[in-house]
Protein backbone atom coordinates (compact mmCIF):
# COMPACT_ATOMS: atom_id res chain seq x y z
CA UNK A 1 0.00 0.00 0.00
CA UNK A 2 1.92 2.88 -1.25
CA UNK A 3 1.83 5.89 -0.09
CA UNK A 4 2.80 9.11 -2.24
CA UNK A 5 1.26 12.80 -1.91
CA UNK A 6 -0.61 11.89 1.08
CA UNK A 7 -2.92 9.07 -0.79
CA UNK A 8 -2.76 5.49 -0.14
CA UNK A 9 -3.23 2.95 -2.72
CA UNK A 10 -4.60 -0.27 -2.81
CA UNK A 11 -5.43 -2.70 -5.88
CA UNK A 12 -8.77 -0.94 -6.68
CA UNK A 13 -9.17 2.42 -4.27
CA UNK A 14 -7.14 5.86 -3.92
CA UNK A 15 -7.76 7.12 -0.30
CA UNK A 16 -7.17 10.66 0.01
CA UNK A 17 -6.60 12.59 3.24
CA UNK A 18 -10.20 14.57 3.53
CA UNK A 19 -10.34 18.00 2.68
CA UNK A 20 -12.60 20.85 2.40
CA UNK A 21 -12.89 19.67 -1.20
CA UNK A 22 -14.53 16.66 0.03
CA UNK A 23 -17.38 18.51 2.06
CA UNK A 24 -19.94 18.02 -0.82
CA UNK A 25 -19.48 14.34 -1.35
CA UNK A 26 -19.14 13.89 2.45
CA UNK A 27 -21.82 15.80 3.60
CA UNK A 28 -24.43 13.56 1.32
CA UNK A 29 -22.88 10.32 2.12
CA UNK A 30 -23.47 11.57 5.99
CA UNK A 31 -27.23 12.61 5.33
CA UNK A 32 -27.64 8.80 3.82
CA UNK A 33 -29.54 6.84 6.00
CA UNK A 34 -28.23 3.50 4.16
CA UNK A 35 -24.52 4.92 4.60
CA UNK A 36 -24.37 6.47 7.95
CA UNK A 37 -27.60 5.81 9.83
CA UNK A 38 -25.74 3.37 12.05
CA UNK A 39 -22.79 5.57 12.64
CA UNK A 40 -22.19 7.04 16.28
CA UNK A 41 -24.17 10.35 15.73
CA UNK A 42 -26.12 9.27 13.22
CA UNK A 43 -26.92 10.63 9.83
CA UNK A 44 -26.06 14.45 9.90
CA UNK A 45 -27.20 17.75 8.86
CA UNK A 46 -25.12 19.41 6.30
CA UNK A 47 -24.03 22.31 9.47
CA UNK A 48 -23.08 19.01 11.15
CA UNK A 49 -21.18 17.77 8.68
CA UNK A 50 -18.96 20.59 8.45
CA UNK A 51 -18.55 20.69 12.13
CA UNK A 52 -17.09 16.93 11.62
CA UNK A 53 -15.30 18.44 8.89
CA UNK A 54 -13.48 20.82 10.66
CA UNK A 55 -12.64 18.28 13.52
CA UNK A 56 -11.42 15.26 10.95
CA UNK A 57 -9.20 18.08 9.99
CA UNK A 58 -7.73 19.17 13.49
CA UNK A 59 -7.46 15.18 13.97
CA UNK A 60 -4.91 15.35 11.27
CA UNK A 61 -3.11 18.64 12.33
CA UNK A 62 -2.79 17.01 15.85
CA UNK A 63 -1.80 13.66 15.21
CA UNK A 64 -0.87 13.06 12.17
CA UNK A 65 -4.21 10.80 10.99
CA UNK A 66 -7.53 10.77 10.26
CA UNK A 67 -10.18 10.20 7.74
CA UNK A 68 -10.29 9.66 4.33
CA UNK A 69 -11.30 9.96 1.15
CA UNK A 70 -12.45 6.73 -0.28
CA UNK A 71 -12.46 6.83 -4.49
CA UNK A 72 -12.28 3.76 -6.66
CA UNK A 73 -11.83 4.62 -10.58
CA UNK A 74 -11.98 8.33 -9.42
CA UNK A 75 -15.38 8.01 -8.03
CA UNK A 76 -15.94 8.63 -4.72
CA UNK A 77 -17.22 6.11 -2.69
CA UNK A 78 -17.24 6.22 1.04
CA UNK A 79 -14.73 7.47 3.52
CA UNK A 80 -12.70 5.52 5.96
CA UNK A 81 -9.73 6.29 8.91
CA UNK A 82 -9.59 7.24 12.21
CA UNK A 83 -11.14 10.08 14.95
CA UNK A 84 -10.91 10.90 17.77
CA UNK A 85 -13.60 9.68 19.75
CA UNK A 86 -16.05 11.95 21.86
CA UNK A 87 -16.37 9.14 24.61
CA UNK A 88 -12.95 9.34 25.41
CA UNK A 89 -11.87 5.53 24.19
CA UNK A 90 -9.36 6.58 21.74
CA UNK A 91 -8.07 6.95 18.17
CA UNK A 92 -11.70 5.28 16.84
CA UNK A 93 -11.23 3.81 13.13
CA UNK A 94 -14.48 4.10 10.84
CA UNK A 95 -15.74 3.04 8.03
CA UNK A 96 -18.88 4.12 5.48
CA UNK A 97 -19.40 3.78 1.95
CA UNK A 98 -23.03 4.07 -0.23
CA UNK A 99 -24.74 1.53 -0.13
CA UNK A 100 -24.31 0.82 -3.94
CA UNK A 101 -20.41 0.00 -3.24
CA UNK A 102 -20.95 -2.82 -0.27
CA UNK A 103 -20.91 -6.21 -0.64
CA UNK A 104 -16.99 -6.11 -2.86
CA UNK A 105 -14.84 -6.21 0.08
CA UNK A 106 -13.70 -2.09 -0.85
CA UNK A 107 -14.67 -1.31 2.93
CA UNK A 108 -12.11 -4.06 3.99
CA UNK A 109 -9.91 -3.26 1.52
CA UNK A 110 -10.14 0.72 2.83
CA UNK A 111 -10.18 -0.17 6.33
CA UNK A 112 -7.31 -2.71 6.77
CA UNK A 113 -4.68 -0.14 4.55
CA UNK A 114 -5.94 2.73 7.11
CA UNK A 115 -5.39 0.64 9.92
CA UNK A 116 -1.56 0.12 8.50
CA UNK A 117 -1.06 3.59 7.98
CA UNK A 118 -2.15 3.99 11.30
CA UNK A 119 0.20 1.45 13.25
CA UNK A 120 2.76 2.73 10.69
CA UNK A 121 2.40 6.34 11.70
CA UNK A 122 3.20 4.87 14.97
CA UNK A 123 -0.44 5.18 16.61
CA UNK A 124 0.13 1.84 19.23
CA UNK A 125 -3.93 0.72 19.93
CA UNK A 126 -6.79 1.70 17.49
CA UNK A 127 -10.08 0.77 18.64
CA UNK A 128 -13.22 0.09 16.52
CA UNK A 129 -17.36 0.21 18.03
CA UNK A 130 -20.00 -1.57 16.09
CA UNK A 131 -23.40 -2.45 17.34
CA UNK A 132 -23.56 -6.45 18.17
CA UNK A 133 -26.26 -6.63 15.55
CA UNK A 134 -23.70 -5.29 12.82
CA UNK A 135 -22.22 -8.56 11.01
CA UNK A 136 -20.77 -6.67 8.07
CA UNK A 137 -18.99 -4.50 10.60
CA UNK A 138 -17.85 -7.26 12.62
CA UNK A 139 -16.66 -9.67 10.09
CA UNK A 140 -14.88 -6.77 8.38
CA UNK A 141 -13.28 -5.64 12.31
CA UNK A 142 -12.18 -9.23 12.52
CA UNK A 143 -10.99 -9.89 8.99
CA UNK A 144 -8.49 -7.14 9.37
CA UNK A 145 -7.19 -8.77 12.23
CA UNK A 146 -8.83 -6.35 15.03
CA UNK A 147 -9.87 -8.35 18.57
CA UNK A 148 -13.29 -8.07 20.43
CA UNK A 149 -11.93 -6.47 24.14
CA UNK A 150 -15.09 -5.22 25.66
CA UNK A 151 -18.79 -4.22 25.31
CA UNK A 152 -21.31 -1.35 26.48
CA UNK A 153 -24.56 -0.37 26.45
CA UNK A 154 -25.86 2.48 24.08
CA UNK A 155 -29.16 3.97 23.35
CA UNK A 156 -30.85 0.57 23.79
CA UNK A 157 -28.08 -1.35 21.93
CA UNK A 158 -25.29 -3.47 22.61
CA UNK A 159 -22.12 -1.72 21.51
CA UNK A 160 -18.67 -4.06 20.88
CA UNK A 161 -15.48 -2.78 21.34
CA UNK A 162 -12.80 -4.07 18.95
CA UNK A 163 -9.28 -3.31 19.46
CA UNK A 164 -5.51 -3.45 17.17
CA UNK A 165 -2.22 -3.07 19.06
CA UNK A 166 0.76 -3.17 17.63
CA UNK A 167 3.92 -2.70 20.11
CA UNK A 168 5.79 0.52 18.93
CA UNK A 169 8.03 0.59 15.83
CA UNK A 170 10.39 -2.16 15.31
CA UNK A 171 13.54 -2.27 13.32
CA UNK A 172 12.97 -3.35 10.32
CA UNK A 173 16.44 -4.92 9.99
CA UNK A 174 17.24 -8.09 12.12
CA UNK A 175 19.86 -7.64 14.96
CA UNK A 176 23.79 -8.43 14.44
CA UNK A 177 24.78 -11.78 15.11
CA UNK A 178 26.83 -11.60 18.92
CA UNK A 179 30.57 -10.72 18.12
CA UNK A 180 32.79 -13.12 19.27
CA UNK A 181 35.46 -11.95 21.25
CA UNK A 182 38.55 -11.41 19.96
CA UNK A 183 41.43 -13.20 21.36
CA UNK A 184 44.52 -11.13 21.08
CA UNK A 185 47.61 -12.97 21.83
CA UNK A 186 49.70 -13.18 25.11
Amino acid sequence: MPIAGGQIRTPRLVLEPISWRDMDDMARLKADAGAFGMMLGGIRSRQQAESDMADDLACWARRGVGIFAIREDGRFIGMTGLHERPDGRGLGLRFALWPWAVGRGLAREAASAVLSFAHDAGIRRVIAVTRDTNIASRTILGGIGMTECGSFARDGHLMLVYESVRDTARDPLPPLPPRRPVRLPE
